[in-house]
């Protein structure tokens, strides 16, 4: 037997003969092939694979696994306007293998559009989640608001940090797109960070450090610079800090930073803080010594420098040796043809260079060593390959009611734990659209046109959006004769037509282009046959009044004078009432009339009544002498 027929024959043992029969043409799309995605298809990647891309290189090496299948790689951003609507209804399952908020919301609103059932997924550390999403009988990956990452001052980050996260945001996201990607100009960000109000003086020392920035951005990409790395060395942990320094005011409430100076670290000279010894300047603490001689510096030849390893000791010294090592490989990267370099936990180079970056930083700054940054743990990407997988199965074969969310969790005992579905939320802004397509020329197509189209006979008032902008609304329809491509909605877009009362849901219209055998003086769009029908909302229950709080009724503690004399109060007696004519059961009213014993009024209801300014009477006949004619409730019994 040969080895696709063993497979074949062990595959359809495990998934039945139905299931397997399916699969031939059951067409997948799956969204990252990083950790989780490649081990979707075993563990794909070598070191020969480093910075190739890594959909083509899984694609490669897992057609070799088995030839019947057919994998076609895509080396592309999801969110681009081509992979709209239609294309994500080609497949049969979507799988999330994303690290990106954003990504991942954006795969989950196609999915929710289209109504293609999704996996989603997610690991950190030893931990691990797997969620089936389906239209309008699971909850979404939105229905549950995710938090929104932290973000930190301009100046905090630039100026003033004072935790190891500010070091690791600094290195990560402005100091690796400083040096090595697009040459943006920093004054937009600089000048929303005056406005709203952040120290004029350290946005002035920002702006002085951006304008020099371009000179070591040109020596990394020059081929005849060979010291570019110190160069950016002693700019970033020198230069820049004296110029801090010189902010006085900046200082006098928190602990000045150090300028490291880079000859009096390489040759153990450079003391950091009065009580740090130079030899490690207050190393990061783990278990092990860095290995490995120190690298060239200043022209000397003093062996190869370190590489990141886990658990090894970081001194000082070893952090600037990792730092100009890993600067040197990602500047020989520019000048062998990549345009931009951005962070990628899965490239040894910038993770190399962030981890030194952020604890050089950190020590100049005298915040705590940041450590090691550690990447994703390869045992969980597996686990949670795998639950992906066996959830996928359920979802093609239609076995609803078998979905679960999956967790790993660290406890050994119990490692993996499985909770039901929930149902959709209902006031989720994403599943709970009506949502529909409408293919058509955007530079023809305009805005008024299709709203009346999509809405047919209904007259109701609407407010029209992408995304945040407002189209129109009941008051303002100017843009209608506008053309959807002057206004910036093409395909890939959405187009949201809100019910201006809110009782409808939301129509979520996704932009497609014309059919290709379209004629081309045809109409300018194609309404989706039938017309949206919203849902009516269901709205949220009214929030619980507030319960006053209820007096205990317990007698207050005595207080002792200032003369020391606790003054007790007699205890008030309870009054005592007589047995008349307004308690008791059979008595008669002064109209002749008789009571019931259950429409009696007690004495402490009166004294409560007229409390209040009310007075109880036994009838309408019932006369207060001496008073003008009152206003009164009649009661009737």
């Amino acid at each position: 037997m040969s080895t696709a027929q063993g497979r074949g024959t062990h595959a359809r043992a495990i998934l039945g003969p139905e299931l397997y029969a399916k699969l031939a043409d059951t067409h997948v799309l799956l969204v990252g092939a990083g950790g989780i995605g490649c081990e979707l298809h075993s563990f794909l990647f070598r070191k020969k694979d480093v910075k190739q891309s890594k959909a083509l290189v899984a694609a490669q090496t897992a057609s070799a696994f088995n030839p019947n299948v057919k994998i076609l790689p895509i080396h592309d951003n999801i969110k681009e306007p081509q992979y709209d609507i239609p294309w994500f209804q080609q497949f049969d399952l979507v799988l999330n293998a994303l690290d990106n908020l954003d990504a991942r919301r954006h795969v989950n609103r196609m999915c929710m559009a289209g109504n293609v059932p999704l996996v989603e997924s997610g690991t950190a550390g030893y931990l691990g989640q797997v969620q089936p999403l389906l239209k309008d009988k699971t909850e979404c990956f939105d229905c549950i608001p995710k938090p929104t990452p932290k973000t930190f001052p301009v100046c905090t980050i630039r100026s003033t940090p004072s935790q190891p996260i500010h070091c690791i945001v600094w290195s990560k996201t402005y100091l690796m797109g400083q040096l090595f990607g697009e040459d943006e100009d920093a004054t937009g960000e600089l000048d929303a960070a005056e406005k709203e109000g952040e120290n004029a003086q350290e946005i002035a020392a920002l702006r002085k450090e951006a304008t020099a920035f371009k000179i070591v951005r040109d020596a990394l990409r020059s081929k005849n610079s060979e010291d570019a790395a110190e160069l950016v060395f002693r700019k970033v942990f020198d230069a820049d800090i004296r110029n801090l320094l010189s902010m006085a005011d900046m200082w006098k409430s928190r602990s000045p930073p150090v300028p490291l100076d880079l000859g009096g670290i390489m040759n153990d000279s450079f003391v950091l803080r009065q009580g740090t010894d130079p030899h490690t300047n207050g190393a990061s603490a783990s278990t092990s010594k860095v290995p490995n001689p120190p690298a060239p510096v200043n022209g000397q030849t003093n062996g190869p420098a370190p590489k990141l390893k886990d658990q090894q000791t970081l001194s000082l010294k070893d952090n600037v040796l990792l730092f100009i090592d890993s600067t040197n490989r990602l500047a020989n990267r520019l000048r062998n043809g990549e345009e931009t370099i951005s962070f990628d936990k899965d490239d040894d180079d910038t993770l190399d260079f962030v981890t030194a970056a952020s604890n050089l930083r950190s020590s100049a700054m005298n915040t705590e060593m940041a450590g090691n940054i550690i990447p994703a743990i390869a045992t969980t990407n597996a686990v949670v390959s795998g639950l992906i997988v066996l959830q996928a199965l359920h979802l093609l074969r239609k076995s609803h009611d078998k979905l679960r969310n999956v967790y790993l969790q660290f406890k050994p005992a119990v490692p993996l734990s499985t909770i039901s579905l929930s149902k959709p939320n209902d006031q989720c802004g994403v599943c709970r659209d009506t949502y529909t397509l409408i293919r058509c020329d955007p530079s023809r197509a305009k805005l008024g046109e299709v709203v009346k189209g999509l809405l047919g006979d209904d007259d109701r008032e609407v407010s029209v959006y992408e995304g945040q902008r407002v189209l129109s609304d009941p008051d303002w329809d100017d843009n209608y004769d506008r053309t959807l491509e002057s206004l910036s909605v093409t395909r890939g877009k959405f187009l949201a037509v809100v019910d201006e009362d809110g009782e409808l849901s939301t129509i979520s219209v996704g932009v497609a282009p014309l059919p290709d055998d379209h004629p081309a003086d045809g109409p300018s769009y194609i309404l989706p046959s039938p017309l949206p029908q919203p849902t009516r909302r269901i709205k949220p229950p009214p929030p619980p009044p507030e319960t006053p709080q209820k007096a205990n009724g317990k007698r207050l503690l005595p207080v002792e004078g200032a003369d020391g004399v606790i003054d007790l109060a007699p205890t008030p007696k309870k009054p005592k009432f007589s047995a008349t004519a307004a308690t008791i059961s059979s008595a008669v009213t002064s109209n002749g009339k008789k009571r019931k014993a259950e429409d009696t009024f007690s004495p402490s209801k009166k004294r409560r009544l007229e409390e209040d300014g009310l007075i109880l009477m036994d009838g309408a006949d019932d006369k207060l002498e001496g008073e003008p004619e009152p206003d009164f409730i009649l009661i009737d019994d």
